[in-house]
């Protein structure tokens, strides 16, 4: 006598899992390249189950969107009121390292909630800026250091750096730590940018032109014939130049790249030591300032372009954070090749947060300051 087989059983998590597979997708490839279909797929189960427990791909992002945040309150509402600085970071840096496939949707990705739904998401991170402010070191900057902190830790997000769990937590929770609790800053040295040509060809009147339509607008929702009205081109003339505006991003993020190494290269030739960091830093604060647009832009976009246009932004950023690896090792013998990438992540991070916070001004006190943060996530 044969027995039949078992029925399927529906897992009671099914719902949690269809959030972590979705907060995945939507943290690598964007809100807009990412499908319902792939999410299911990723889950195990059908396009139509999925849509039982989510009528729509907003409201399953909305979800997303929503559960780290609360997970970073959940962790500070178990957390004593007068514990110390480090007690307050480490279970942020907890969470989110536990979390960081699908972590960092919320930094960039947010923008495509509607208003409601954004002010209910500020004011969870409000929250939680609010709770590390009061264990940072008094001082006027006291808010600023808290969101360096918090952009220390969230960088782990943003990268694929191998690296034990355990390890992670320490790095990033000692990087905070020092964020929130220095209390000096050293003048930034003083560097200087290659100038960025005019654009008089028609190729780089289209870059310089789509880039800002991006950051404001989103790249998703831009299409070719606003683009191309921008430089005043029919749209099928676009694509003389460009055959997609996937490809216009990606040149335009190659065109930055080359700045950056430029910059890099002029500015560190005759230093050597202790001086180098400092030089780096500064320059790739000086950098971000002068370059805001197609910073945002890459750090929120670059996921969700295909895979041969991202391999070579992906060896520039890898020969760039070489050479900081090699700096700081230098500087830090303590420190493996893993610990230091992911440091020199934070620093990256603890500048976008910071940067986005003071609305990306440009005065030399803010430079100054920004790279005073990058130095203190490092642990010089």
């Amino acid at each position: 006598m044969t027995s039949e087989p078992a029925a399927a059983t529906r897992p009671r998590n099914r719902k949690q899992l269809i959030v972590e597979a979705a907060g995945r997708a939507f943290s690598e490839r964007g809100y807009h390249a990412a499908s319902m279909e792939e999410i299911a797929a990723a889950v195990g189960i059908t396009a139509a189950a999925l849509y039982r427990h989510f009528p729509n791909k907003y409201a399953l992002f909305t979800e997303c969107a929503n559960v780290m945040a609360d997970r970073l309150v959940a962790a500070l509402d178990a957390v004593p009121a007068d514990a110390p600085a480090d007690e307050v970071l480490r279970p942020l840096a907890r969470v989110t390292v536990a979390h960081r496939e699908s972590g960092g949707l919320y930094r960039w990705e947010a923008r495509y909630l509607d208003r409601a739904d954004r002010r209910v998401l500020s004011a969870k991170f409000a929250q939680v800026v609010a709770r590390v402010t009061d264990v940072v070191q008094p001082s006027p900057d006291a808010d600023l250091r808290a969101v360096a902190a918090l952009g220390a830790i969230g960088s782990i997000t943003m990268h694929h750096t191998s690296i034990a769990h355990h390890r992670a937590e320490n790095l990033l929770t000692e990087s905070a730590l020092r964020l929130a609790t220095a209390t000096t800053t050293a003048p930034a040295p003083s560097v200087a940018l290659p100038t960025q040509p005019v654009p008089r060809t028609r190729r780089a009147q289209i870059l310089a032109a789509a880039v800002p339509l991006f950051e404001r607008d989103g790249f998703a929702t831009v299409t070719n014939a606003r683009i191309a009205e921008a430089v005043g081109l029919v749209p099928s003339a676009l694509y003389r130049h460009f055959p997609n505006k996937a490809e216009i991003l990606a040149a335009a993020c190659l065109q930055a790249a080359g700045l950056l190494s430029q910059a890099v290269e002029q500015n560190l030739h005759g230093t050597a030591g202790a001086e180098a960091l400092p030089v780096l830093a500064a320059t790739y604060v000086a950098y971000s300032f002068e370059h805001t647009a197609l910073t945002n832009v890459a750090a929120a976009e670059l996921g969700g372009l295909p895979a041969a246009l991202q391999r070579p932004l992906n060896l520039a950023q890898r020969e760039h954070i070489a050479v900081w690896e090699q700096q700081l090792r230098l500087a830090r013998p303590d420190l493996d090749a893993h610990q230091a990438r992911v440091l020199v992540h934070a620093g990256f991070g603890a500048v976008v947060e910071t940067g986005r916070r003071l609305r990306w001004e440009d005065t030399p006190d803010h430079r100054a300051a920004v790279t005073g943060f990058l130095l203190s996530a490092l642990g010089l």
